[in-house]
């Protein structure tokens, strides 16, 4: 257990709105297949037609930043925090997020937003995991644009693709803003709806530079499957 370094204050106790937390394997990105802790944040604003955390979406409990770092075992090296949408908690996930990179924690935070808030703000030594949601998903009208400027190369874009016209508008995305310059980018597909041949073949046809990935926890546990 993680004994506070700092002052408690009677506002923490509503800190961070959570709809779950543990600890599993990293399912996507860069870090997949490394231990993880998560920190689900509850509530998200959008809508995506292939949600598969829906548990998330209008749920969760206040936690205080006390009990939010004692449920983070102290041999975890990375912690991510996602949602539900992180960043409409945005001023609590910015703090949590310097406290669990600063000494003595020292933890590497990975921040997954949907993409459509500002990561205005979000610390140096946060590695951002930013959706730009496409047409299957029913929420592409949104900005993502107006983020490409607070990217780190280190950082990634995902896109999550239901079909041949979401991945076109993927290539668009790519072209237009030549976001293969900017940061690491993701093609991943909406499970059960895109095979992974497919998508690959789609990708090296037209020439994209980005890593195809698929969902581990999902093959490891099964596509419903929570708190994994």
């Amino acid at each position: 257990m993680h004994k506070p370094f700092y002052k408690m204050t009677p506002n923490e106790s509503k800190f961070l709105r959570v709809s779950e937390s543990y600890t599993s394997v990293q399912g996507e990105g860069s870090h997949s297949g490394l231990p993880c802790h998560f920190i689900r944040t509850g509530v998200c604003d959008i809508r995506c037609s292939w949600c598969d955390t829906p548990q998330a979406l209008s749920s969760g409990d206040f936690w205080s930043k006390e009990k939010i770092l004692e449920t983070i075992p102290a041999w975890i090296r990375l912690v991510q925090i996602t949602g539900g949408e992180p960043l409409i908690q945005k001023a609590s996930v910015i703090e949590l997020s310097t406290i669990l990179a600063a000494e003595p924690l020292g933890k590497k935070v990975l921040l997954e937003t949907g993409g459509h808030r500002s990561l205005e703000g979000i610390p140096e030594s946060v590695h951002i995991v930013m959706d730009i949601k496409l047409p299957g998903s029913g929420e592409d009208n949104h900005a993502f644009e107006k983020n490409f400027q607070y990217l780190k190369r280190s950082d990634e874009i995902k896109f999550v693709i239901k079909d041949q016209q979401d991945f076109e508008k993927t290539v668009s995305w790519i072209r237009e803003y030549k976001l293969d310059k900017i940061c690491n980018l993701l093609l991943s597909p909406v499970w059960g709806s895109v095979k992974l041949e497919k998508l690959v073949t789609w990708m090296l046809e037209e020439s994209i530079d980005a890593r195809i990935q698929t969902q581990l926890h999902k093959i490891i546990w099964g596509a419903d499957a929570t708190g994994v």
